[in-house]
């Protein structure tokens, strides 16, 4: 069986997108596609034309059995053979106050024809299959949760970043909550560090780090007093499992995906309260070792060679 997967995104992002492309490229046998570029004309190229016509004809000219786009940017008309789509989260449908224009415009017309157009549909957590479900017209036959992993670098042995902090790791962009992280830090007297990409919606914080590598964030992991990710919309939260897996303890958003994802391992707030963040914090500080031995557990019930096996049934599925 031929399968083509569209690499596009590793032009666009390292985050949680590259996270999952990266760990199934490294598990599974493909015929990669993709049009790089980092551009906003690039970005836009690819969206008008690439996934519409473009990838449909470099799919067929590799004879494929079955075209994965790993993200709900996808053709959304019919392929000539089998769609599968990963529909990472909704949070554009759902909040589309928080995205730019482009992204509300084509999110709005493209993603229902793309989930019709594939004859799978991937989330990667339940509450992201409930999602797809409620918001958009497709059978729960055709939609599969297959819940992601940590990677590698990502373990409680290894370098711990110096100093008394509390860590935020994510884009700067509205859905993070970051206004709320910053208060929350100052109130308890904590430096704050945050760690991600510039993003959008013109969020600024002091102790932004930017990127770095990810042996660098497991570093931060390690050393942080906790690791704080209040998001008000996720579709699954990496970071949480990343944060666990290296020993640190850490707050998140009760409800929807990270609390799926962090299970009784986590201390779980308020995300739109920042006293109720402000207590979280310091439940974590009285927590601190029961937290870390949870969390350490948390990961293994999450595994990247389900996600690959999982996956190519559904490829098999389908073909």
């Amino acid at each position: 069986m031929r399968v083509g997967i569209d690499v596009s995104p590793l032009a666009q992002t390292r985050a949680g997108t590259a996270r999952y492309l990266r760990a199934l490229l490294a598990r599974n046998e493909y015929v990669q596609l993709g049009l790089p570029g980092t551009s906003r004309l690039a970005t836009v190229m690819r969206d008008a034309l690439w996934y519409p016509l473009a990838l449909p004809r470099e799919a067929r000219k590799h004879n494929l059995d079955v075209l994965h786009c790993p993200t709900f940017r996808a053709p959304f008309f019919s392929t000539p053979m089998p769609l599968v789509v990963t529909v990472l989260d909704l949070a554009v449908l759902r909040h589309p106050g928080m995205f730019n224009q482009w992204s509300r415009r084509y999110s709005r017309f493209a993603v229902p024809r793309v989930v019709e157009a594939a004859s799978a549909v991937i989330t990667i957590s339940e509450f992201t299959k409930s999602e797809v479900l409620e918001l958009l017209d497709v059978p729960p036959r055709k939609v599969h949760a297959i819940p992601i992993a940590v990677e590698a670098p990502f373990t409680a042995d290894g370098p711990r970043s110096e100093g008394e902090y509390v860590l935020a790791v994510g884009t700067l962009e509205p859905r993070k909550n970051l206004g709320r992280v910053v208060e929350a830090a100052k109130r308890i007297g904590a430096e704050l560090r945050v760690v991600g990409a510039e993003g959008w919606g013109g969020v600024k914080v002091d102790g932004w780090v930017g990127r770095v590598s990810d042996e660098e964030l497991a570093a931060l992991y390690r050393g942080a007093r906790a690791v704080l990710y209040p998001s008000l919309y996720e579709g699954f939260g990496l970071p949480v499992l990343e944060a666990m897996a290296c020993g640190a303890p850490v707050v998140t958003s009760r409800g929807g995906a990270t609390e799926e994802v962090a299970g009784d391992a986590a201390v779980l707030v308020d995300p739109l309260d920042v006293a109720a963040i402000v207590a979280g914090l310091e439940e974590a500080a009285a927590r601190g070792d029961e937290l870390r031995a949870r969390g350490l557990e948390r990961p293994k019930s999450f595994s990247w060679e389900r996600v690959a096996s999982e996956t190519w049934a559904i490829y098999e599925s389908v073909a």
